[in-house]
């Protein structure tokens, strides 16, 4: 039987924004003490940490000095110096994500390579140091430039329709990938521990915002057949076993028309389209986080009953202290769950919180949702 203790154990997580909050909101539960470093005093994160640290986690000694008084390391975006991790790593402190994993999703070139040397489905791509060389080569179809590093809600995403983008063209480093048209956008968050327990929760469908190139709302269970929903599954558990990645894994794909699916993009941590579990499902993908990585049993998938969630974005338009209009109407409706993250200041399409609709009926859901993105505004 293993012995669980929370005294004097640091749990350090990297990154102090919205998931990490969220994943410390799960700690608590659990006692145990938590560690966040952000280079931000306003973090989302730090309000409920036992400890706070101001730093960049993106550079190495800074992440190396934070990281020697945690016993076990997570992170909440993959967009950390991997260096500092490994270092830590031969020094025996514990990292879920591994940082060889986190080296492989942190560049979208890396990811696409995977894929190919692992036979996971993905679209046809080509790299370029310099994008401007796209100019010299002829394509039939619109591709999708993705920047290798920094891309993150939307940022470093440029869809290239003709030469006329050309102008518009991303700088850096990318990837240029087939664009899928009338593509149906689902993700499925699948975990694992030490022990090789492997759980997947039910796909869920994305619908993104149609300039802001993020999610806008996602619909639980994805609106597609059975065996699309275990082909998917088994993608998300072959990705992660390839991967040999202890934690969370959220996997994003692509099912075209003809029913194919194509994996898009991955990340080794939890994950805008696993907000609803916190009320839809048994457990929620911050508790499973800790699950796995304190290698403790998975918890249950199973869905309590249909969910929608809105991202609260932004209103275009408005940047300076926050406000919102709407909430007295939306939280009359039944089902109605508000997460609003603490964020200070608002811009437009800025995540500052995101609801979650509970109903027996997915299309009563989708309808209460229509309905309070309507009403619910995040204005200065």
């Amino acid at each position: 039987m293993q012995i669980f203790s929370s005294n004097d154990f640091q749990l350090g997580i990297l990154g102090g924004g919205q998931l990490g909050r969220m994943l410390i909101a799960e700690a608590i539960r659990f006692d145990i003490q938590t560690s966040v470093m952000d280079s931000d005093p306003n973090a989302p994160a730090f309000p409920i940490a036992n400890n706070v640290y101001l730093g960049d986690i993106k550079i190495e000694n800074e992440v190396y000095q934070f990281g020697k008084s945690c016993q076990l390391m997570t992170i909440e975006i993959e967009a950390v110096n991997t260096i500092a991790l490994r270092r830590l790593e031969e020094e025996g402190v514990l990292i879920f994500p591994q940082p060889h994993a986190i080296e492989i999703l942190q560049n979208k070139l890396y990811q696409k390579q995977f894929y190919q040397n692992y036979n996971i489905p993905t679209a046809p791509f080509f790299y370029l140091e310099n994008p401007l060389e796209i100019k010299e080569k002829k394509f039939l179809k619109p591709l999708v430039q993705k920047t290798c590093t920094a891309g993150y809600d939307g940022k470093g995403v440029f869809i290239l329709r003709n030469e006329y983008d050309f102008q518009d063209l991303l700088i850096g480093p990318s990837i240029f990938e087939d664009f899928i048209p009338n593509a149906l956008e689902i993700s499925v968050i699948v975990a694992k521990n030490k022990r090789g327990e492997i759980h997947c929760y039910p796909p869920v469908e994305m619908v993104f915002h149609p300039t802001a190139n993020l999610v806008e709302y996602l619909v639980c269970p994805a609106r597609i057949n059975v065996d699309l929903a275990i082909k998917a599954d088994e993608i998300a558990k072959k990705l992660i076993n390839s991967l040999n990645l202890i934690g969370i894994l959220a996997v994003e794909m692509f099912i075209t028309p003809e029913g194919e699916i194509l994996v898009n993009e991955s990340a080794p941590r939890p994950h805008n389209s696993g907000h609803h579990t916190l009320e839809s499902s048994f457990t929620s993908q911050y508790e499973q986080h800790l699950r796995a990585i304190l290698n403790l049993p998975l918890g249950s998938v199973q869905k309590k009953t249909d969910a929608v969630m809105i991202n609260l974005l932004g209103e275009p338009g408005y940047s300076g202290k926050v406000k919102y209009l709407g909430i007295e109407e939306v939280l009359e409706i039944p089902g109605v769950m508000l997460h609003i993250y603490g964020k200070k200041e608002t811009r437009p399409f800025r995540k500052m919180g995101h609801i979650t609709i509970l109903d027996s009926n997915v299309d009563e859901a989708l309808s209460k949702a229509n309905w309070v993105k309507n009403k619910l505004k995040v204005i200065a």
